[in-house]
């Protein structure tokens, strides 16, 4: 198949159109269902598969034959898709006003990300609670946690920042983890 494939390319490189046609004739059914799959439009899927032939084509001095041909026309075929996907619109729009309603736009139907008030104070009072437990913790314990996950560093960076091997940096978020649970199993 492979060889089927790699001898026909040469041919349409070479400007054989015949050989192209088969070339699509064996792709185009496999191309469609992955057009389809990513767009889920029967419509949109037909033209992103012609439109991804089309670009092999045009392209084909592109193709590298240590690839697979297969491979290459899929990754046409799925960036199309992709391309496609992201300039659709959508099918409604906020701002739109809602039949039936005193000038009420879907905006007003989402729900408001915004925290309680109560909410609010709670995440802050336990926020107050973890701090007062991390500085509990004894010095050693205390510097990995916080460069951990108050500043989000990688265990190579704080192996670095603390001049401490990797390992021993891991040993020491995993008993300040456990010291933290402990000080904090109430919650």
């Amino acid at each position: 198949m492979e060889m089927f494939v790699k001898k026909h390319i040469k041919a349409i490189q070479k400007g054989d159109q015949n050989a192209y046609a088969e070339i699509v004739e064996l792709y185009k059914d496999k191309v469609y269902r992955l057009c389809y799959r990513m767009l889920g439009n029967r419509h949109e899927a037909e033209d992103a598969a012609q439109e991804a032939f089309i670009r092999a084509y045009v392209n084909i001095h592109t193709y590298n034959p240590a690839m697979k041909f297969s491979s290459w026309l899929y990754r046409i075929a799925t960036n199309l898709s992709i391309d496609k996907l992201r300039k659709k619109k959508p099918d409604m729009y906020l701002d739109e006003e809602v039949s039936g309603t005193d000038g009420l736009t879907l905006y007003s139907q989402l729900p408001s990300n915004d925290a309680s008030p109560e909410e609010t104070v709670e995440s802050l009072e336990l926020q107050e609670t973890v701090q007062r437990a991390i500085e509990k913790l004894p010095e050693k314990y205390r510097s990995v946690i916080v460069l951990k996950y108050m500043n989000d560093l990688s265990l190579q960076e704080i192996s670095e920042i603390l001049d401490l091997p990797i390992g021993t940096v891991k040993t020491r978020i995993h008993r300040g983890r456990e010291a933290l649970r402990k000080h904090l199993g109430h919650l």
